[in-house]
């Protein structure tokens, strides 16, 4: 019996007929047999990441939790099928404020925003319940929620090649900067894929599929991605309620001095890993239009891409799950160290899980001594990568900052240049990149929920204002995540990822970012790269000092859930 069934609708204002698989999604569908590349697959079939978002009969629905046979004489619309000028003036907001770096979640966005300005309602309510149902993880929300809200006058006129130098200064790898961006069209990996590829996705544990070896992982390969995440029994993502503790003991804390522990934390880049290779070919890299913040450096689909394709003699697209990424991806290298000052000398000791790391030194701490040991050590659990944003300089200066806090010295004799510390911010940290940032974090005097960050940052020429603020505002949002939020729980035994789900992860959504504002500073010289790195570490160090402050006793553990603001942004 065949258990296809064939669905008619109409498609950007197109009748379109399709033999659907069981249970086979509007997204793929759409990404798969209409070949139209603007839907993204960020985690299906969790619909937790809105990249796949579309709008049947003019209302928007995730495509990879709607079944295809649900939209039987229905008009499904992807920004493909917008109006030019409402598309044009979409993409042409969030190109004006930063609203999208890497542009892998901003179509589906674009078509919640475009939902949301039928109905005329876009007020702040509005927006951030829309927003409940994405994830963006470049921007820190603040631009895309300003993309969104009522049309603006046009800026000064601006240089869209300086833009995208100080967005690769900034994201590591080349980037774009323009309108293609927002609408997804930035030449992700599996989006350039010839027709006709196999697709091969890896083996997850237990299952017993019939699987290819290549890079030392096990691969099932088939006609269809559909078929192949079928045949290799995908694993669903889950939510644990296992304890999600850091996997390291707590140090002694020295007198006088602070320790701090953390955990797993998924760095939870939107784009999957994903490759495609024809035989003898270069494969694509997986780092199209953004660094993954590091953690792609290692990944092992372009070369199990070219592998395959060699050995099977056909164009291979190697496509990695959700799960997958949670799974196989590199994470922040979780630590356990102390600090304090003594006799003019701070002292940073600490372990962290992973390998070997060239530990540059710090600029000097005003006329402090700086004394540092570090030890890799081993513990079950997923893969670690140094590359991750601003590792290990954001750990070692919010130990730095509360050391320096809890021996009482005056923070004006410790700050490192007067161009970030002239709006008496509470902390500055250079880069290896040479920018420079400084942070203050606002709490609610009654609550303590976050309220404000304020941010300072000197990276030479700016190149191109709109994206160093961009960038600078998402460091601020995921230094805000590290320190409060953002933990996944990880088997101390089998070193088993076990919470696989987007929303698992523990990132601030759009309601819970306060406002970031950000000075750039009048700095002469050439551009300064990894400005975004600086504030992140500004920020967590700021962070932390406010939540001691109002609570009175110093977290040692990050996330910090037990604060008042922990509490206040997972609401």
């Amino acid at each position: 019996m065949d258990e296809r069934h064939r669905v008619e609708f109409r498609c950007n204002g197109t009748l379109v007929s399709v033999d659907t698989a069981p249970g086979e999604s509007l997204l793929s569908v759409l990404r798969e047999r209409l070949g139209l590349r603007s839907v993204k697959d960020g985690c299906a079939p969790q619909g937790q990441c809105g990249c796949c978002t579309v709008l049947v009969d003019g209302a928007a629905r995730v495509a990879c939790v709607t079944p295809a046979t649900r939209v039987a004489g229905r008009e499904v619309t992807t920004v493909e099928g917008l109006a030019p000028s409402q598309r044009a003036e979409l993409t042409d907001a969030f190109v004006a404020t930063g609203g999208s770096q890497c542009g892998f979640c901003t179509p589906g966005i674009l078509m919640r925003a475009a939902a949301l300005h039928a109905r005329e309602t876009i007020d702040g309510p509005a927006v951030d319940r829309a927003l409940a149902a994405h994830l963006c993880r470049c921007t820190g929300w603040r631009t895309v929620i300003d993309a969104i809200g009522a049309p603006r006058p046009p800026g000064p006129a601006r240089r869209l090649d300086a833009a995208a130098r100080r967005a690769t200064l900034e994201g590591g790898v080349p980037q774009r900067v323009g309108p293609a961006v927002p609408l997804g069209e930035a030449g992700f990996a599996d989006d350039g894929a010839p027709d006709g590829a196999l697709v091969a996705v890896p083996l997850p544990a237990g299952s017993d599929a019939t699987a290819l070896d290549a890079v030392g992982m096990r691969w099932v390969v088939a006609p269809t991605l559909h078929e192949a995440r079928g045949l290799a029994a995908k694993v669903q993502g889950r939510r644990s309620t296992r304890d999600d503790a850091a996997p390291l003991p707590l140090p002694v804390r020295p007198p006088g001095g602070v320790r701090l522990v953390t955990g797993w934390v998924e760095p939870a880049y939107l784009e999957p890993d994903a490759s495609w290779c024809e035989p003898g070919g270069s494969p694509a890299s997986p780092l199209a239009n953004g660094g993954a913040f590091g953690a792609k450096v290692v990944s092992a689909a372009p070369a199990a891409a070219r592998a395959l394709a060699d050995q099977l003699g056909r164009a291979v697209r190697v496509v990695y799950s959700r799960e997958d990424v949670v799974r196989l991806g590199a994470k922040r290298p979780p630590i356990a160290a102390t600090a304090h000052v003594a006799d003019r000398t701070l002292d940073v000791a600490g372990t962290y899980i992973g390998g070997p790391i060239a530990w540059d030194p710090d600029p000097p701490v005003s006329n402090l001594t700086v004394e540092e040991r570090w030890e890799a050590v081993r513990r079950p659990g997923p893969p670690t990568s140094p590359a991750l944003r601003a590792f290990p300089l954001a750990e070692r200066t919010v130990l730095r900052e509360g050391a320096v806090t809890e021996a009482g010295l005056s923070r004006d004799a410790l700050d490192r240049d007067e161009r970030v510390a002239a709006t008496r911010l509470l902390t500055v940290a250079a880069t290896a990149g040479g920018a420079l940032g400084g942070a203050r974090v606002e709490l609610a005097p009654a609550t303590g929920a976050l309220t404000r960050v304020e941010v300072r940052v000197a990276a030479g020429d700016p190149l191109d204002e709109v994206v160093l603020r961009s960038y600078c505002i998402g460091a601020a949002h995921m230094a805000l995540g590290w320190v409060l939020t953002e933990t996944i729980a990880v088997d101390p035994s089998s070193g088993e990822v076990l919470d696989l789900t987007i929303r698992s992860f523990g990132i601030l959504r759009a309601r819970s970012t306060p406002p970031i504002d950000v000075t750039i500073v009048d700095d002469p010289g050439p551009p300064r790269s990894r400005g975004g790195d600086s504030v992140f570490a500004a920020v967590a160090a700021a962070t932390w000092e406010a939540v001691t402050a109002f609570a009175g006793t110093r977290p040692e553990t990050f996330p910090a859930r037990g604060t008042a603001a922990a509490r206040a942004a997972r609401t």
